[in-house]
């Protein structure tokens, strides 16, 4: 448990991260406020070898499919342990958490692709497999994400449009002169770039028709799916809009020849990135997710966010320096303001209360009580957040996560309280205990039921097989606690 926290160094990892191992909270406490968001954001400078201490000691444990081998590229629970095993061990944390943040913003779900290419396998290849190992070299949707966590958003946008599993997931395979698909144009405009009301209907039927063409193909010896134009396939008439695409003004596209016609899309996604509203939008998401789910958003912490995209070029590091660097991020006010997503609360539960001896294959079903499978989104606008992600059995799913994993923890629980020399009162240790899983204040009723609790079997002694059965059911009860589901 990482039992002494700054509470701003913690807020900082919480938001920028998963929670704080005890480690990383010495890593980040050794620099300024300025020198830990810099470290965060310039990540490339740490070695990525976090999968290399897969299935090694002292790390939390994967759990093997009925004695199956470990293989994330072709099975999409191995997929999840292997992610959920990153953000745990991470050194890179701002990569992985933006990595989450993109796969809920570009939303993309294992299971339709593998039910629209009739194998489980291409589903988790597509949104999983590393191209290091992958036959093909294939490089799942995830790992492109994570490569271009902090990068430019037009080109990111650009990767998305090209990316596999999103041209199976909506439809862009299937996208040709004779029958545009328009699934992949609304939601370029809606979901992903400018936001609902500032595109017509009209705008849809000529972004179906920029992006004919913009197919998949079988290459490779094991004849993998992987983008490719097909000329052919593309629309090369005039595309008009309803708003600017071209920096003079000029809302069409102009007719070019079937070779050419990649340029449609390539030119539309500039449009796309340089629309006013994209940065807004984009904004406010973030703002949302770094900062806080409650109050309005001032409009001038917007315009500020729009200033820095276009004067970086669209560089998505120097928006997120400005929303880390930013007054309303380290405003204690903002503390503890956001619902912890799912997969947040399992994995800072693991930083918090330990991992030695816990298999991450024991969190994947109550991950999915909880309303969240890694990879597979519910539909193309991504998971129901804030409070919506409670209810009667997803808070009893938490609360029941929260129990497997302190009784799993008990005997390393009762250790490192006696190591602290914290047992001596029940007031001590709660002190200890909420010092090492920070959460928003409780009430004084609160505290005081929790005190009940460690005496209401008889007086406190503090002996090792006291502190063996009330210090486990104690973080239980806080890690379960709705103040613990507050990030």
């Amino acid at each position: 448990m990482a039992f002494v926290f700054d509470r701003q160094y913690e807020h900082l990892l919480r938001r920028a991260g998963f929670g704080a191992r005890s480690d990383e909270l010495d890593t980040y406490r050794r620099q300024s406020f300025r020198g830990a968001v810099e470290l965060l954001l310039n990540y490339e400078s740490i070695e990525d070898d976090v999968d290399g201490h897969l299935m090694q000691p002292g790390y939390v444990q994967i759990s093997f499919n009925r004695g199956l081998p470990f293989s994330p590229r072709t099975v999409i629970s191995d997929a999840r342990q292997r992610w959920l095993f990153r953000m745990v061990h991470t050194n890179r944390p701002l990569q992985e958490k933006m990595t989450l943040f993109w796969h809920n913003h570009f939303a993309t779900a294992s299971g339709k692709i593998s039910s629209s290419l009739g194998s489980t396998a291409e589903g988790a290849r597509y949104m999983a497999a590393k191209a290091a190992e992958d036959p093909g070299g294939v490089r799942g949707q995830i790992e492109m994400l994570r490569d271009n966590a902090l990068g430019n958003f037009r080109n990111l946008l650009v990767e998305i449009a090209k990316d596999t599993a999103m041209l199976v997931w909506l439809d862009g395979r299937n996208n040709v002169r004779t029958r545009p698909q328009e699934n992949f144009g609304r939601e370029i405009m809606e979901l992903f770039t400018m936001g609902v009301g500032h595109y017509a209907e009209q705008d849809v039927y000529a972004a179906a028709r920029v992006f004919t063409g913009w197919n998949l193909a079988r290459a490779g010896t094991d004849a993998h799916l992987q983008f490719a134009y097909v000329a052919g396939a593309h629309d090369t008439a005039d595309k008009t809009f309803s708003f600017p695409v071209y920096r003079d003004g000029s809302k069409t596209i102009r007719a070019r020849a079937a070779s050419e016609g990649m340029q449609d899309g390539l030119d539309f996604i500039d449009g796309l990135a340089a629309h006013p509203e994209t940065p807004r939008y984009l904004g406010t998401k973030l703002y949302r997710f770094f900062i806080s789910e409650t109050g309005n958003i001032d409009g001038r912490w917007l315009d500020r966010i729009s200033a820095v995209y276009f004067r970086s070029g669209y560089d998505m590091k120097a928006v997120m320096r400005e929303v880390l660097m930013s007054g309303e991020f380290w405003d204690q006010a903002a503390y503890f303001t956001r619902y912890s997503w799912p997969v947040e609360f399992v994995v800072r539960a693991l930083k918090d209360v330990g991992w030695n001896g816990f298999g991450l294959g024991e969190a994947l079903t109550p991950l999915g009580n909880m309303g969240q499978n890694l990879y597979d989104p519910p539909d193309v606008a991504g998971w129901d957040l804030g409070q919506r992600w409670f209810s009667t059995g997803s808070m009893l799913a938490r609360m029941n996560f929260a129990s497997t994993l302190a009784a799993n923890q008990k005997g390393n629980l009762a250790k490192a309280v006696s190591d602290a020399s914290a047992g001596q009162s029940p007031e001590s240790l709660l002190a200890f205990v909420l010092s090492g899983l920070p959460a928003a204040d409780f009430d004084n009723a609160v505290r005081n039921e929790l005190l009940n609790y460690l005496t209401a079997t008889g007086p406190w002694t503090g002996s090792s097989s006291q502190l063996q059965a009330k210090t486990s059911g104690l973080v239980h009860l806080v890690a379960g606690s709705a103040e613990y589901q507050l990030a």
